[in-house]
């Protein structure tokens, strides 16, 4: 209530105080990383199972931990101030919160099980947040195809990841046995691999599960910031890093993720020269960047590794500053249409400042952090020992639709010809420029000054993906190399897409036709697919009948219990008749003419109290052979259940027949089973008593612990006392329930008032 009287702004800046203490508290602990420590805590968590939560800070997840929390604070400023007018603020900064917290438990966790328990935190809090307007059935729709995606790859993960603890021995990945060895000899090698990367490939937006993150920017800005450029996305890159150690050597492992991430790369980069929506654009070359960091893995070398490294940090700066570019554009022009934008740089000028720096670095721009990232992969390339032709020219082909999309983003927005526009532009608020001013200027420093800034921790980043990719050395200039030379080349060669791009852009045609049978045509048949079932078989098993549930149910059992019969030798030849007294037989015979009897009788109160009789004489059987507390618990159950029956159900019409369709025939043979059902399960219990160390507890312990001789009454009493109230309660309600239909007074429907019609004014 007290912070409701505080100013969005100033609640905002205390707000945005917390990631940034967090982050303070990572960065203090990046000498101790630097010199090899990594930090583990461990709290219990599930005792029975040995499952504890332990949390480990090496290099890569100190890594990872900075990128979440600095770039939070800043999502945390840039969010308050975009949406201050919005009433569900506090909303949108609780699930952020929730979303913050997720994403470090995923990159903190040394156990398997919390580090899957936290990846599933992510996908629901992502989806809370992409469908922040849930008022706009877009926003909705985006926002469930997220979830269905990624969560139907969560559950893959976790089989993959209880297959691959199972073979390692443990859950603690700190652990586990490096190289591999221990996965190899599992007898689930092949589909512990494959759930795992369907886990990682569905998060990270692979090729052919990519769609969901174009349509994810239904969501605002500041979502698509954080989310989408610097962190959900890349909790797939991050499993996979930290997997490499063990999965690597597993063959067809680099593979997969070369042929994957290639495929993403390029074809991302290709979907982002056909976009016209400033936000389509980065979503696009948000995938095709997944892709080369999926790729850069996949490679397996040094150099590759430490490349993934740089571009991981480098993108995570110019893409979420780029993506608050965006949204300050859309916020002072109320467009994001590339081809209606233009020359905003004089009335948005920190936002175009921002743009510029951030599109260099995209571009791989000398001075810039992008730049050495760049010359790093294309080094690997270069010198990669199996296909190093093909991959150069890939890396070529995506890093030339860089170039282009960068001079499009920072050039031809703030400084190209000026579209129509309905408002007229104007600067963004002065909480919404800090962000990608901040980011784009650390893209120029790390790149100016790359030793004395993120060499050590991007060193022990790749270390810890790769112990051969220790010792990085990041410098600006290498001398002339052909390395220098392909990377001036990329920048000629995209400047000349850049002018390209209108023609391009005009002849998406085919790529919308393509699309119909593409990835998301297949999920959208299979959704409506599985729409349309559900709704006919609901239907046809709600059916509103109360009696046809019951039979379902009953069904159901029957079959469940008869399906093992077989394995079972029931009868025995101590099975016989012998030793049953006359006076059992008479009582048998009474039971059964009353079963007879309800079934024929005309009307349900006749039926119910013949039905009390088949009851009595149970309670008589209950007496007969022992069970007195029994008999006399069914007799009181009876004799209530006969007088509620009777009160309720003499108001209620006589029987509703049923003559069609065999219906009678149909009830027998239920019936009949359910005879047969109990039958078995009597003899199976008579035949293979159950021996259970629990019954012996209860008979030695009912007098000594609980002072009472009667064991049953101690069991419900005492040791289960939560459950009987648990049962007490149910009654309880239904009882209720029951006495609310008894005082309902159903009256006649109302008239319908008649329409007043006015008469007609008089004609003078």
């Amino acid at each position: 209530m007290l912070l409701r009287r505080v100013p969005v702004l100033w609640r905002t800046l205390l707000l945005s105080l917390i990631p940034l203490a967090l982050f303070v508290g990572f960065a203090s602990r990046i000498p101790d990383v630097l010199t090899g420590t990594a930090h583990q805590e461990a709290y219990p968590w599930v005792y029975g199972l040995g499952f504890d939560f332990v949390f480990r800070l090496d290099g890569l997840a100190l890594l990872f931990a900075l990128l979440i929390t600095g770039i939070g604070s800043l999502i945390v400023l840039y969010g308050g101030t975009y949406l201050k007018r919005h009433p569900g603020l506090p909303r949108f900064f609780t699930f952020l919160f929730i979303f913050m917290g997720a994403m470090l438990g995923v990159v903190l966790s040394d156990n398997i099980f919390a580090l899957f328990v936290f990846w599933e935190l992510t996908s629901l809090s992502s989806y809370l947040l992409i469908g922040y307007r849930h008022g706009h059935r877009p926003t909705r729709k985006a926002a469930l195809q997220a979830l269905l995606v990624t969560a139907t790859g969560g559950l893959a993960l976790m089989v993959g990841l209880i297959l691959a603890t199972t073979a390692q021995g443990s859950p603690v990945i700190s652990q586990w046995v490096p190289g591999g060895e221990a996965l190899l000899s599992s007898p689930y090698l092949v589909p512990m691999m494959v759930l795992v990367l369907l886990g990682a490939f569905t998060k990270s937006a692979q090729w052919p599960f990519h769609f969901w993150l174009p349509n994810a920017m239904a969501a605002p800005t500041p979502v698509s910031a954080y989310l989408h450029s610097a962190t959900m996305v890349k909790a797939g890159v991050y499993l996979l890093a930290r997997l490499s150690p063990h999965f690597s050597a597993l063959p067809g492992w680099k593979e997969t993720l070369m042929l994957f991430g290639g495929i993403t790369m390029l074809l991302g980069a290709l979907w982002a020269l056909l976009q016209t929506d400033l936000k389509k654009v980065l979503a696009y070359t948000t995938i095709s960047a997944l892709g080369l960091l999926v790729l850069a893995l996949g490679m397996g070398t040094p150099l590759a590794v430490q490349g993934a490294m740089v571009f991981l940090v480098a993108h995570a700066c110019y893409k979420g500053a780029l993506f608050m570019v965006a949204g300050n554009v859309d916020h002072g022009t109320g467009s994001r249409d590339v081809d209606r934008l233009g020359w905003l740089f004089r009335a948005m000028p920190w936002t175009g400042t921002a743009a510029v720096l951030a599109a260099f670095s995209m571009a791989g721009f000398p001075l810039f952090l992008g730049f050495i990232g760049k010359e790093l992969l294309y080094e690997a390339t270069l010198h990669h020992p199996l296909a190093a032709i093909l991959l150069t020219a890939a890396l070529f082909a995506t890093s030339v639709a860089f170039v282009a999309l960068a001079v499009l983003l920072g050039g031809k927005v703030f400084f190209g010809p000026s579209g129509r526009l309905a408002v007229t532009p104007h600067e963004s608020y002065p909480g919404m420029r800090v962000g990608p001013l901040v980011l784009a200027v650390i893209g120029l420093v790390a790149g100016i000054v790359p030793a004395l800034t993120v060499q050590g921790l991007l060193g022990k980043a790749a270390e810890a993906v790769m112990p051969a990719a220790s010792g990085m050395e990041l410098h600006l200039w290498h001398g002339f190399t052909p390395v220098l030379g392909l990377s001036l080349v990329t920048l000629v060669a995209g400047f000349v897409l850049f002018r390209f791009a209108p023609r391009i852009r005009r002849s998406r045609g085919w790529a919308l036709k393509a699309g119909r049978f593409g990835p998301e045509a297949l999920y959208d048949d299979a959704w409506e697919g599985i729409t349309t079932f559900s709704t006919r078989f609901s239907a046809f098993i709600q059916s509103g009948h109360l009696r046809y549930y019951i039979m379902t149910i009953l069904v159901t059992l029957f079959v469940l219990v008869l399906v093992p019969i077989p394995y079972y030798k029931l009868f025995h030849p101590h099975h016989t008749f012998a030793g049953v007294d006359p006076y059992e037989w008479l009582l048998m015979l009474v039971v059964a003419a009353a079963v007879v009897a309800t079934i024929a009788a005309p009307d349900r109160l006749m039926a119910i109290a013949i039905l009390g009789v088949v009851g009595y004489g149970v309670a008589l059987f209950f007496a007969i052979y022992g069970g007195t507390d029994m008999a006399m618990t069914q007799f009181l159950v009876e004799t209530l259940t006969l007088i509620v029956f009777v009160y309720v159900l003499w108001k209620l019409p006589n029987y509703i027949t049923f003559t069609a369709g065999g219906a009678r025939t149909r009830d027998i043979l239920i019936a009949a089973t359910g005879g047969v059902v109990m039958t078995t399960i009597i003899l199976l219990v008579t035949d293979y008593p159950l021996v259970s160390e629990l019954k012996l507890y209860y008979a030695e312990n009912s007098y000594l612990l609980a002072k009472g001789r009667n064991v049953v009454n101690v069991i419900l009493v005492d040791f289960r006392a939560l459950d009987t109230l648990g049962e007490i309660t149910v009654l309880s309600i239904a009882g209720l329930g029951v006495l609310a239909l008894a005082k309902l007074k159903l009256g006649k429907a109302p008239a319908k008032a008649r329409p007043v019609v006015e008469p007609k004014a008089r004609k003078r």
